[in-house]
């Protein structure tokens, strides 16, 4: 695989087993109904180490803009290879949105509340304030981004991401700090699951809250643009 093709494939890997996991949560009627949120934070932190560990060694398995551009922002990778990964990021985005939805049709059709069905694809806070939403999506992908620059440090220029350790980093996260957003920490992971709910027939689904898809999106970068301006200052 190339940079482009593996980003597709790590992504795609990352969003169906981790959309997957929350809508085996909270669709009606599936195995895994109402079992919670450490379920779905566990769902994600396997989800992680999967795309990673399958990514890795071809791109580095950014899998997240945040962590592109942060490792761009450092000069690990070129700013030429940022529109590649980014593409590839959103394409394996979507791709494994549709493998959930597909997966979990007859669900979807059993299932009424429009909210519901879109927490499936994308991220919605706990309590709306769109200071605070901004704030918290910053804060987690600060921590997230500035935790992966240490455990990628002595590794090689592209930035390779360790499963493992990326793995127990996501699950932090999303038991620390995903309560007020859903953690998306990374704006393809939001973005591009939310574009295919707008697009998707699932019976009534209702809006696809485009007023609020800017803060996972650049909640994230900031975030990460930050972490890569503190890591460089204290590296120095």
């Amino acid at each position: 695989m190339n940079l482009f093709t593996s980003e597709i494939v790590g992504t795609f890997l990352l969003i169906l087993l981790g959309n997957g996991v929350v809508a085996n949560v909270v669709l009606n009627n599936t195995k895994g109904h109402n079992s919670g949120w450490i379920v779905i934070t566990f769902g994600w932190a396997m989800a992680a180490f999967v795309g990673v560990f399958v990514a890795a060694k071809w791109s580095g398995a950014h899998l997240n803009p945040a962590v592109t551009v942060a490792l761009a922002i450092l000069k690990k990778i070129s700013w030429d290879d940022v529109p590649q990964y980014i593409a590839g990021q959103m394409i394996g985005a979507m791709a494994g949105s549709i493998g959930v939805w597909a997966a979990y049709r007859q669900h979807f059709t059993v299932t009424d509340a429009p909210i519901t069905k879109l927490a499936v694809f994308c991220t919605t806070p706990a309590i709306r304030s769109p200071f605070y939403n901004f704030l918290t999506e910053t804060i987690g992908t600060f921590a997230f981004i500035f935790a992966i620059l240490f455990i990628i440090a002595p590794s090689s220029s592209l930035g390779a991401l360790d499963a493992l350790p990326v793995a127990l980093l996501v699950l932090g996260i999303g038991l620390s700090l995903g309560g007020p957003t859903g953690y998306a920490i990374n704006p393809a992971r939001d973005l591009g699951p939310r574009i295919m709910h707008a697009i998707l027939p699932m019976g009534r689904k209702g809006s696809s809250d485009w007023k609020y898809c800017w803060i996972p999106v650049v909640g994230p970068l900031v975030g990460g643009a930050l972490a890569a301006l503190v890591f460089q200052l204290m590296m120095k």
